[in-house]
């Protein structure tokens, strides 16, 4: 059980409304100031990466001769270079994987990185690219995950001795006897395929090297975690301080790929040091689709023990997930970061849980939006579809009978994720009722009285929000996490100052990529101080050098709302408690007494008895004499939060993975065209409780781009590999991205649950569709179709050969 639990606060009752967002006027006018806006220092050269056309190969030679002779060349740099003056990135395994930032003697992967060609323009550099020669000596590829791990595979690390790096098995409470006592056992195998979420702006790396104190200066477009910050700095042979990170004011989105640009930061900074020159590197289209990163695919053996009116009494998976060439920190991520939640928003006491983490010659994987639902809730939201299928039951009625009552909240999951707050079931009625879930039977019955393919979907998931750093920790044996020491919780920071003249500003530990972080946060901190958010002037680029950070900073897994946003709230509420002593001693009443309001401080009591916010606060820079007793100059606080209930991983390895959950209930009817075999989504209706929402705009906005990019995943985007490893999708005309045309309407709902874990009450709610959605839509092609396995993206061809094969082709 939790050991906090808050009220919710004054501001967070000022919160809700649907504020416009403050950044939109730059963005818009195209007034942006991104990574590759910005300036850099004179001299810099311009850098370009040679990369492997083979998926698998030792390199026998690297011939540069030709590419330096070339005018405005300054270096060609190799792997052997790279590993004379760095080490190999570190793992989340104790397993011989060594990675450095350019490849050494073996590529693993088309794209792989191979040489660097630095020069005084990037024209240059990429003109000298193709004279570099490199003497490959092809090797066998594997690329199906499955066959990677079978005895005999072609090993990508031989060191290792094996492709299957790391196996844990978890067992929570009595799944034994649940499967004896069941009355039926249904089963069945899901994959879920490789895809990544495309950003408008691709990798950006600006690198200094200061040979005066061996330090680097690096500005990247990087999201974070900053967990990867001490990865870089160890990669480069400093300590931490001696690697400074800087991130630009905007992104152009990011979607956890930006996660992966850290290789090619401490490539840069490498370069720099090698060529004694600043040295920027730009990533284009071309290279980001074919070795930026992608999310995971998975295959996952799933079974449940049910009773024959469909309740579940345990659940058995076996999770198998394929990480391409390398495991890039945090990998293995997305396998872990659900793992506390593994039995989703289903009552299930009883559950075994494989994880198992394979390499094949691939694109390294990486988090992206969802991180890891999308895979865990597939498998889990096809299975409970087929149970009612087998046990010839209503497909809704199977979920209502599993989900968390709520009585049961705070509830424990088997696997040791703390679900918070929330009613299940209530959300479900919501979503059906009003008509809506009688308006998609009615248009199922008519579509297919007329001979036409339509299906109803259903899918449930546990949204959670801000990660407990000590997740992927899981995946060590409790001996081996007592060795090394505990690692939990999650910090947040937010630092809130006044200039002289009553100016506020803010600083925060997120990266922005579009959310609308500044508005938010602008709210909360105007909230408190009695002002306007327009007020409140909020910056967002981030400098490790000078500003307040820790490894879980960054824009990841929801972390904002539950985490950030707290921490504003408490700088805030921290600098109004100062202002009231500072202000009750010139208004000559007591502190309790005055309050921050409509721009002034003022008595409670008597409001005509107040002075402009302005005044008082210049007072701390003016005249500080006039201060109470015992309080500092200069009006600058910093709201650190670190809730308690993200604890360690438990001896039994069970784990609260995330500090809240929200619940989403997704419901849609989708027609598949007969003659070019596509699937149509008729209606989407989608629920959510993220507890109190902050700012409606901004929360739909988000719930909109995670819909769209579920819709994505469902039906258009995959990353394709050939048996032989080429690399097929390398160009938006083979990686298919839907446009606004393809992204169909979704009717939000919304229901407010707040969490007694944070002062706001809210939760997380970003990500949510991105999960949801691809196994809504599976659903409801099982259901059209009547079959069992569907795999996604759900393309006319896949489409096609499921008719076919079921005999149900017109």
């Amino acid at each position: 059980m939790s050991r906090v639990s808050f009220k919710v606060s004054a501001v967070a009752e000022r919160l809700g409304k649907p504020v416009v967002r403050k950044e939109d006027p730059a963005l818009l006018s195209g007034r942006g100031r991104y990574a590759d806006d910005l300036p850099v220092p004179p001299g810099t050269l311009h850098a370009h990466v040679v990369r492997s056309p083979h998926p698998h190969a030792e390199i026998k030679s690297i011939d540069a001769a030709e590419a330096l002779a070339k005018d405005g060349v300054w270096a060609v740099i190799t792997g052997e270079d790279i590993r004379k003056i760095s080490d190999p990135f570190l793992v989340a395994l104790k397993a011989p994987i060594h990675q450095w930032s350019l490849a050494v003697e073996r590529v693993r992967f088309v794209g792989e990185p191979v040489a660097l060609v630095v020069a005084e323009s990037r024209y240059i550099a990429e003109d000298a690219a193709e004279l570099v020669q490199i003497e490959y000596e092809p090797l066998d590829a594997v690329i199906d995950p499955l066959e990677a791990k079978k005895p005999g595979a072609t090993l990508l690390h031989p060191e290792a001795k094996t492709n299957e790096v790391s196996v844990r098995a978890f067992h929570y409470g009595d799944t034994k006897t649940a499967f004896e006592q069941a009355d039926r056992v249904v089963k069945m195998t899901v994959d879920f395929h490789r895809l990544s979420f495309t950003p408008m702006e691709c990798y950006v790396c600006v690198a200094t090297y200061n040979p005066a104190d061996r330090s680097y200066d690096c500005m990247a477009n990087f999201q974070g975690p900053f967990s990867t910050h001490p990865v870089m700095a160890k990669a480069l042979r400093v300590p931490g301080p001696k690697m400074r990170l800087r991130i630009p004011p905007d992104s152009g989105g990011s979607f956890g790929i930006k996660l992966s640009v850290f290789p090619y930061v401490v490539l840069a900074a490498l370069a720099a040091k090698i060529t004694g020159r600043p040295v920027k590197w730009v990533e284009d289209r071309a290279e980001h689709l074919v070795a930026a990163s992608t999310g995971p695919n998975r295959v996952t053996e799933i079974e449940a023990a049910v009773t024959n009116d469909g309740k579940i009494l345990g659940l058995k998976m076996d999770q198998l997930e394929d990480y391409g060439a390398f495991l890039r920190a945090p990998m293995p991520g997305p396998l872990y970061r659900m793992h506390g939640a593994a039995t989703g928003g289903y009552d299930i006491p009883n559950c075994d849980v494989v994880n198992r983490v394979v390499l094949t010659n691939k694109m390294p994987a990486s988090l992206i939006r969802g991180f890891g639902g999308p895979q865990l809730y597939l498998a889990l939201e096809r299975l409970v579809h087929k149970i009612s299928v087998e046990l010839g039951l209503d497909h809704l009625d199977v979920i209502k009978r599993n989900l968390v009552p709520p009585e049961k909240f705070p509830y424990r999951a088997a696997a040791g994720a703390l679900y918070d707050s929330g009613d299940y079931p209530k959300a479900v009625e919501i979503a059906t009722g009003g008509g809506r879930l009688d308006d998609l039977k009615k248009r199922r019955d008519a579509a297919r009285a007329a001979g036409k393919k339509y299906g109803i979907g259903f899918a449930v998931v546990v949204e959670p929000a801000m990660s407990n750093m000590g997740y992927l920790s899981t995946l060590l044996t409790p001996e081996a996490r007592d060795k090394a020491g505990p690692k939990n919780g999650a910090t947040s920071m937010v630092t809130v100052n006044i200039d002289p003249l009553g100016a506020v500003s803010v600083t925060a530990d997120v990266t922005v990529q579009g959310q609308g972080h500044e508005t938010v946060l602008s709210q909360i901190v105007a909230g408190e101080l009695g002002l306007r958010p327009e007020d409140v002037d909020v910056t967002l680029e981030m400098d490790t050098a000078k500003d307040k950070w820790s490894i879980a900073a960054g824009t990841y897994s929801c972390r904002f709302t539950p985490g950030t946003a707290v921490a504003a709230k408490m700088a805030a509420g921290q600098m109004a408690d100062k202002l009231k002593k500072i202000g009750a001693k010139q208004l000559n009443v007591m502190a309790e007494d005055v309050e921050l309001a409509s721009g002034k401080i003022r008595s409670i009591s008597n409001p005509d008895n107040a002075l402009p916010f302005g005044r008082v606060a210049g007072t701390s820079h003016w005249s500080p004499v006039m201060l109470p007793d015992g309080m500092a100059p200069a009006l600058s606080e910093t709201g650190v939060w670190n809730p308690p209930e993200l604890e360690p991983p438990a001896h039994d390895d069970r784990i609260n993975t995330s500090l809240t959950y929200g619940f989403v209930f997704d419901m849609c009817g989708i027609e598949i065209d007969p003659i070019t075999y596509q699937v149509k989504v008729d209606r989407y209706v989608s629920m959510h409780d993220a507890g109190k929402i902050l700012n409606p705009l901004i929360a739909n906005g988000q719930i909109y781009g995670a819909f769209a990019q579920g819709i994505a995943a469902a039906l258009y985007e995959e990353f394709v590999t050939n048996e032989e490893g080429a690399f097929l999708t390398g160009t938006f005309a083979d990686y298919l991205v839907p446009t606004v045309s393809e992204v169909p309407k979704v009717e939000l709902i919304h229901m407010e649950s707040p969490t007694p874990l944070t002062p706001l009450g809210a939760k997380g709610l970003a990500e949510g569709n991105c999960m949801s959605v691809p196994a809504a839509i599976a659903n409801a092609i099982a259901d059209a179709l009547g079959v069992d396995d569907v795999k996604l993206p759900a393309t006319p061809r896949r489409i096609h050969a499921l008719m076919t094969q079921n005999g149900t082709k017109q």
